[in-house]
């Protein structure tokens, strides 16, 4: 049943209403008031590129890294605007000094993308990237931290760690590894792509050397809007990915991180300006409440699956290990089948994902998503995953009517 509340969420998307979309953990998707604010920065970029781009640049990026600096708890002058966290780790991972016989270490769990950044750079410098297995199911934060911990040696300069995992959609308990890797000087690079908007973040109390995020994804920012924070004792460490007037700037400003960072070009900087309107939509719309409702819905539909499957979860189904995002196990069979059957039979975009011999379909439930999504999805794989036949697979999903967001 599609509450009030729902519908009015769900018209302030712009998403096509004959698609169930699953999927907010790709690319996200941006309110209609914050998509009208990004077209209207672009239309004031254009009327005068020269003020804009010019004379206004410093104080408009450091009105929007102040508004995101507020809800990320970190300072302005320690974050930096970049198109993507794959950017971030990017930065990250070019400009530390790793050395032959280096090791940088990750887990199991890491997407692919910044995976590959790390692999890159490794093999250029003679270092090595390591990746430690985290086996599922999870059952504690301490098993993770001492299963992680397992993996470093005396070579180990960087820890490498999602904050909430791509594939398996697991929130990490990273604040004692990054608290046990500063005792041991390892540097911290923390890939919180899907954390923002979806988890409360303290940047500066947390702790991590550096912490790239997307505000694109769970922030509801246009697209093109991330992050990346550095903590002030390791700025000195980063290198500029694009050199331009901001290196060995002629009028330096407060700070060098951002100066280099910065000043990349002439580039279109109105997502990043759109994040202050991001961040407004997400508090009149009482977004805490918004993000336990959806969280409710996945633990629903989960206990709900597994009676289809068996098959057990990847950790429990609490906020310790899931927020907005969840993945489950589904019985072996070709992944992009399945998922290209979803979307062509029943109008469901989801991700069918392969993980380490598992196929996991991985369930993003955002404000505009209703109980009735989900259940469509359940009969659709109750239907094609031969657990249970439709009828069965829709009637089991009942429970509580929505809460008012």
């Amino acid at each position: 049943m599609i509450t009030p509340a729902d519908v009015d969420l769900r018209k302030a998307f712009l998403l096509r209403p004959e698609v169930i979309f699953l999927n907010h953990g790709s690319f996200g998707a941006c309110p209609r008031p914050v998509f009208e604010a990004y077209q209207q920065w672009q239309l004031e970029l254009e009327r005068q590129p020269v003020e804009f781009l010019g004379r206004r640049f410093a104080a408009l990026m450091r009105e929007a890294r102040q508004a995101l600096g507020a809800e990320l708890g970190a300072a302005a002058d320690d974050l930096v605007f970049i198109p993507n966290a794959t950017t971030g780790v990017n930065i990250v991972a070019r400009s530390l000094p790793l050395a032959a016989g280096d090791e940088v270490l990750g887990t199991d769990h890491e997407y692919g993308a910044c995976e590959r950044a790390w692999r890159f750079v490794c093999e250029k410098r003679g270092a090595r990237y390591v990746t430690q297995p985290l086996p599922t199911p999870l059952s504690s934060p301490e098993q993770v931290v001492e299963a992680v911990w397992s993996g470093v040696t005396p070579r180990t300069k960087v820890l490498f760690l999602s904050h909430i995992t791509s594939p398996t959609a697991l929130i990490l308990p990273i604040a004692g590894l990054i608290c046990r890797a500063r005792e041991h000087g390892i540097l911290t690079v923390i890939d919180g792509a899907h954390a923002p908007g979806q988890i409360p973040l303290a940047l500066e109390a947390l702790g991590a050397d550096f912490y790239t995020g997307n505000a694109h994804k769970w922030m509801l920012a246009p697209k093109g809007a991330a992050f990346l924070y550095a903590r002030r004792e390791v700025q000195s460490l980063l290198e500029p990915l694009v050199v331009s007037w901001g290196w060995r700037a002629e009028r330096p400003g407060p700070s060098r991180f951002i100066d280099e960072q910065e000043y990349q070009g002439t580039r279109d900087i109105a997502a990043y300006l759109s994040v202050p309107a991001a961040l407004q939509f997400m508090a009149e719309h009482h977004w805490p409440a918004v993000r336990a409702r959806c969280h409710a819905l996945l633990c629903e539909f989960g206990e709900q699956l597994h009676g289809l499957t068996g098959l057990p979860f990847l950790a429990p189904l609490t906020e310790t290990w899931s927020a907005q995002m969840a993945a489950f196990p589904l019985p072996p069979g070709d992944p992009d089948a399945l998922k290209q059957r979803l979307y062509d039979e029943f109008r469901i975009e989801v991700p069918l994902i392969s993980w380490q011999g598992q196929r996991l379909v991985r369930v993003s439930v955002q404000g505009y998503n209703t109980r009735d999504d989900l259940a469509a999805l359940l009969t659709a794989l109750g239907t094609r995953a031969g657990g249970a036949c439709a009828e069965t697979a829709s009637a089991s999903f009942t429970g509580p009517t929505a809460a008012p967001n």
